[in-house]
């Protein structure tokens, strides 16, 4: 059985393995970097470690956060350094049996596609699995 700290963006369920994640965080105050990519919202200071933060939104080409609406972070480790996701909301820690697994739906978009590296299907919805290398790419 695998284990996912999940999280939503845009209202579909993502999800990240445990052994990935360093922490979950409320957001923090973020530094922009000029002429950066659309997809990095800037720098975190987390606990006197400089942090970049990804917007996962922007990565999978979603349509902007709803003004008034907090991302949450996701803290990962990715070639030895934390990187922070931004998220909508952070889920639970679920565990799926390789039975329920299943390759990417061919209804996802191209973003989406590129960045999701299979399925589980739980009960009552699906969970996406997120390439967390790619991601921060």
């Amino acid at each position: 059985m695998s284990q996912y700290v999940t999280f939503d963006l845009n209202d579909t369920l993502y999800g990240v393995e445990v052994s990935w994640v360093q922490e979950v965080l409320r957001p923090h105050e973020r530094t922009n970097i000029p002429r950066s990519p659309t997809t990095v919202a800037g720098l975190v200071n987390l606990r006197g470690q400089v942090v970049l933060t990804v917007d996962l939104r922007t990565r999978l080409e979603m349509p902007p956060r709803p003004e008034g609406v907090d991302p949450m972070m996701v803290v990962v480790q990715v070639g030895g350094e934390p990187v922070s996701l931004l998220v909508d909301r952070i889920g639970d820690v679920v565990g799926a049996d390789d039975d329920t697994y299943a390759p990417p739906p061919d209804t996802l978009d191209t973003a989406t596609r590129a960045l999701v590296t299979g399925a589980h299907k739980l009960d009552d919805q699906l969970l996406l699995l997120l390439d967390v290398e790619r991601a921060v790419t």
